[in-house]
């Protein structure tokens, strides 16, 4: 080949590189995703499930960095500040990116402000389950024994969700209980477990085995469907507190600002992997519904929670310092 090729033939392979790069929007670093929870969390396990596929969509190598806090206030306010380079996602949730924004007075970051939407991983309903040596057997049974006992029962919280989800369930049935903060959902469930609280509403994923084991008692689901792992556990609403609804769901999130190239890469890379069967199966076996949005149908989603939970908030009258 002549001196004129060879320039050319290296041109060419340069502009292919560059054009590869360009498209996914990174270099050889790895790539950083910051989990507000502890490992085994459901926002973990969502996106563990995920990660593998990622990578190889991505070619990158991805590193889960678990950094949990109460309501994962810490670990979403790392992410909100990272540089917008492409080497940060977050997995967030319907606590840390539409509740949070109305529970804190002084949150340290702004859910919609500070984060571009990716997309979507999963949706589910979450379960009131009670520790055996609670004196009730059902739903009705626990609402008269706190009845008798206000503010002396202890429930476990795990993220803003289930807390939400445990005022609105107060309110609605006019009980009270005393919250428990936890830096998630695997430590909430040592502690239900263990009989330091007496209730909690956690995921199915982290309720199931212990309520199939006997281990557990489970009282009622939060969402309006049954959980296909428990379906003769019934729904709140079916056993009388109308309109009950509550679900939690998790998905991937970059710093505000990040490339639109990276956005695109990411969100086709988390689309394909949620698309095998394999990670397909195993979300169904936990009880999660699989989203897999677009980062535009994401971002309403976003913005409609905030609104959602900013008025059951307001109309609780709860509110975190």
């Amino acid at each position: 080949m002549n001196q004129p090729l060879r320039i050319l033939s290296a041109l060419a392979g340069l502009a292919l590189c560059s054009a590869v790069v360009f498209a996914q929007g990174f270099g050889s670093r790895p790539i950083r995703i910051i989990v507000p929870v502890p490992p085994g969390g459901p926002s973990d396990t969502a996106m563990r499930l995920v990660a593998p596929k990622l990578s190889e969509a991505l070619g990158q190598t991805l590193v889960v960095d678990n950094r949990p806090s109460a309501n994962g206030v810490a670990g979403t306010d790392i992410a909100a500040k990272a540089a917008p380079d492409g080497y940060t996602l977050a997995v967030g949730n319907s606590g840390t990116q539409a509740i949070n924004a109305s529970l804190y007075r002084k949150l340290p970051y702004d859910p919609l402000r500070d984060f571009v939407p990716i997309t979507q991983i999963v949706t589910s309903g979450m379960v009131l389950v009670a520790n055996l040596r609670v004196p009730a057997n059902s739903l009705a049974d626990f609402i008269t024994l706190a009845k008798r006992q206000p503010g002396k029962l202890n429930m476990g919280v795990a993220g803003a969700t289930g807390e939400i989800a445990g005022e609105a369930l107060m309110a609605q049935t006019q009980i009270r209980l005393n919250n428990v903060r936890y830096r998630g959902s695997s430590p909430t469930e040592l502690a239900i477990l263990s009989g330091e609280v007496e209730v909690t509403i956690l995921t199915p994923l982290a309720t199931a085995n212990h309520v199939n084991s006997g281990k557990l008692k489970a009282f009622g689901v939060t969402s309006a469907q049954r959980s296909p792992v428990l379906p003769n556990v019934p729904t709140i609403a079916e056993l009388g507190v109308q309109g009950y609804d509550f679900q939690i769901w998790h998905g991937v999130f970059a710093p505000a600002k990040t490339p639109d190239r990276v956005i695109r890469a990411v969100h086709k890379g988390v689309v394909q992997a949620l698309a095998a069967p394999d990670v397909k199966e195993r979300f169904t076996q936990l009880g999660f519904v699989i989203i897999g949005n677009t980062p535009e149908e994401f971002a309403a989603v976003v913005k409609r929670e905030v609104e959602k939970y900013r008025k059951v908030i307001a109309d609780a009258g709860i509110q975190v310092e």
